[in-house]
């Protein structure tokens, strides 16, 4: 039987041919335009009669508007220096925001409603279904400023908001760093602190802080001017704490989030305990940031992107026929962008073309394991899109901290296969290792970025904070996060990481945290029934926008977030990796 040949770039003519020049594309977005026009003539005459028609105005457009954004996100990450994308950005941007505009005025409508009057609303068969989805607004609608002071909030962020972060992104697409003669982008950069060579890993990092210093006090523009105005906009609408949107977004309560936090903290001993492990083993005294991610051995297990691919389809295939019929078709039809070649932007993303019923990947893979759970944890995003089908586009709109957790139930699957299959002991080490990174990375490096933010965010609110307090800020957070077990810290730290500068997703911090934790609860209810469980996983896809976390805990796995047992529990499972390393080193 032949084997299928996997293609490492991605295919995005199959939605509009000819890239950032598309006739096509164009057409598009003039349709949007139309279809905003006619929408604020509906909300103009609108009476309440009238819902069911306006909403499926809304989704139509809203899908509309999430594949040219889609679209666009992924024509500028594949290339930077593609200033016709930057452009077509603002574009979308500026439909989102009239989009925003008008729904303010829609919610303005919901709040003159009486409970009364509302509650029979949703009665209704065919509102029943968005019934979470319509009260959330409502109750957020009356949250906030009134409709026009809203709408008005939504069009100066196009040129002030989105603008700062959207400077961010060009600045990121002009840096170089240096190293040997070549001048890496920041995502090739970014893979050598994976290399098993400490000479490598330290000249990167130190031409990497040089550039990112070059740029330090534009990019300290851009994050306080972002925050300046996202506090500004708190303040008007009279909210005290700088977490009551990323929570009240991610449907969580501060009580799941701090007793997380707190877990974490109380078992953090046993993650210091591995890197000094590390650090011996690596004959050192200390690890350094960049010696963080650094391989064991030199002889690092590297697979082809075709190997990487085979490898994920098999291993996916021990869970669930439906995952493995999707990872599949996601490989054949290029749905991924992977190559590693210069002039793509760091990380790695998953978005959805809701319009057509595709997602798209976008990372570079250079052939590490790591690059490999990269690829399953974005191939686990589209998943949870591609698990969504068939539900109302209104109800699928999950948030940032249940959109981890399908990612990094996918990653886990090939992380564990990798260890298990493992040929040597030396191999063993290396992968279990590298297992045991992305739980440090998620209880310390995560941890550090929240604190820095939240400690960022209070004293913007007294002033500009500048480019040496940031850094000041940062290696503070550093050495509470890591349990001052390093030798040098990260000081740029909050310059290189884009996360800071997302303007659509405020504090994308603890998100990955909870996701990573939240899929060990269901990760080892999995390993227990086997295939068999898949069903019920897809159920508690379909229903991670339609309640709160805590609902969705309590209803598909029985636990309350609030209490310590679950977050116990969850620690505890990737406790016992570095335990295993341990062992496995103590020689």
């Amino acid at each position: 039987m032949a084997v299928t040949t996997y293609v490492d770039t991605w295919d995005l003519e199959v939605f509009f041919k000819g890239g950032s020049e598309s006739e096509e594309f164009q057409t598009y977005l003039e349709g949007i335009h139309t279809d905003l026009n006619e929408f604020e003539t509906t909300i103009a005459n609108f009476n309440i009669e009238q819902l069911e028609e306006v909403l499926d105005q809304f989704e139509s457009i809203l899908k509309k508007i999430g594949q040219s954004s889609a679209f666009v996100s992924c024509l500028f990450a594949a290339n930077v220096t593609d200033k016709k994308a930057q452009q077509l950005q603002g574009k979308v941007a500026a439909s989102y925001a009239k989009l925003q505009g008008l729904l303010s005025q829609l919610d303005e409508q919901f709040i003159q409603l009486a409970d009364e009057e509302w509650n029979t609303l949703l009665s209704s068969k065919s509102l029943a279904p968005l019934q979470y989805f319509l009260t959330e607004r409502r109750r957020r609608a009356s949250e906030k400023l009134s409709a026009t002071e809203e709408k008005l909030i939504t069009s100066l962020s196009v040129d002030g908001y989105h603008a700062w972060g959207n400077l961010y992104n060009s600045i990121v697409g002009r840096i170089k760093v240096p190293f040997e003669g070549e001048e890496l982008s920041v995502g090739q950069a970014h893979n050598k602190f994976s290399s098993g060579d400490r000479y490598v890993r330290k000249t990167v990092f130190e031409n990497w802080q040089k550039a990112w210093r070059k740029e330090a006090d534009t990019i300290a523009s851009s994050l306080n001017h972002l925050a300046g105005f996202r506090l500004s906009v708190y303040e008007k609408r009279g909210w005290d704490s700088v977490l009551k949107e990323p929570l009240d977004n991610n449907r969580m309560k501060e009580e799941t989030l701090n007793t997380m936090w707190q877990v974490i903290t109380d078992y953090k001993e046993v993650f210091s305990e591995y890197l000094q492990r590390k650090a011996k083993l690596l004959g050192l005294e200390k690890l350094s940031f960049y010696d963080v991610g650094a391989p064991l051995s030199q002889n690092e297990t590297k697979l082809s992107y075709q190997e990487g691919a085979e490898f994920i389809l098999e291993q996916f295939a021990k869970f669930g026929p439906e995952l493995t019929k999707f990872t599949q078709k996601a490989f054949e039809d290029r749905w991924i962008e992977a190559e590693d070649r210069p002039g793509k932007r760091p990380g790695g993303f998953c978005t959805s073309f809701k319009d057509s019923g595709q997602s798209r990947i976008f990372m570079t893979y250079s052939g590490t394991m790591s690059n490999v759970s990269t690829l399953a944890h974005e191939l686990g995003h589209a998943f949870h899109q591609h698990a969504m089908a068939g539900v109302p586009v209104l109800n699928s709109l999950y948030a940032s901290n249940v959109a981890e957790t399908a990612s990094t139930f996918a990653e886990m699957i090939v992380a564990d296969a990798a260890v298990k299959n493992a040929k040597t002991e030396e191999e063993k080490l290396a992968l279990l290792e590298d297992k045991i990174q992305r739980s440090v990375a998620f209880y310390m490096n995560i941890y550090a970025r929240f604190l820095f933010e939240t400690r960022f965010y209070e004293e913007r609110k007294k002033g500009l904070v500048s480019a040496e307090r940031l850094d000041e800020l940062m290696v503070e957070a550093q050495k509470e996060a890591f349990n001052d077990q390093l030798a040098e810290y990260e000081p740029t730290f909050w310059a290189s990481k884009m996360h800071f500068f997302i303007t659509q997703v405020p504090f994308y911090n603890f998100p990955y945290t909870f996701g990573y934790l939240f899929s060990l609860g269901i990760y080892a209810q999995a390993l227990e029934e086997g295939t068999a469980y898949e069903e019920k996983y897809i159920a508690l896809l379909k229903d991670t926008a339609s309640m709160t976390v805590e609902d969705l805990a309590a209803k598909h796995l029985g636990v309350d977030l609030t209490q310590r047992d679950f977050w116990e529990k969850a620690v505890q499972l990737s406790a016992q990796d570095v335990e295993e390393f341990l062992r496995l080193t103590d020689k």
